[in-house]
């Protein structure tokens, strides 16, 4: 599943004409392209979609958005790690 997930600009730097941020998830810290809301700033929440912020949230909905999907695990779905998510599916099948 792709959800779009709020996250917490942490930094934001210029790359190769294109502006980039680093956006905290939750714990989850991943880069993502600000093309789509160029006056974003450090601090700021942004819905994330695949890999680019899409619009600004403010902080009391990011927050409770984020506890929400932590609760139901989907953090984890979204974020986690890809083998391991390969071998528990794989090792279910066989069950």
């Amino acid at each position: 599943m792709c959800l779009a997930v709020p996250g917490k600009v942490m930094e934001i730097e210029e790359r190769d004409g294109t502006r980039m941020a680093t956006v905290d998830f939750g714990g989850v810290v991943k880069e993502v392209c600000l093309e789509y809301v160029p006056d974003l700033a450090v601090g700021e929440y942004a819905i994330v979609h695949v890999g680019f912020a899409l619009q600004r949230l403010d902080e009391e909905s990011a927050r409770k958005t984020l506890a929400l999907f932590e609760e139901l695990g989907l953090l984890q779905e979204e974020f986690g790690d890809p083998w391991e998510a390969a071998a528990e599916a794989g090792q279910e099948a066989r069950q």
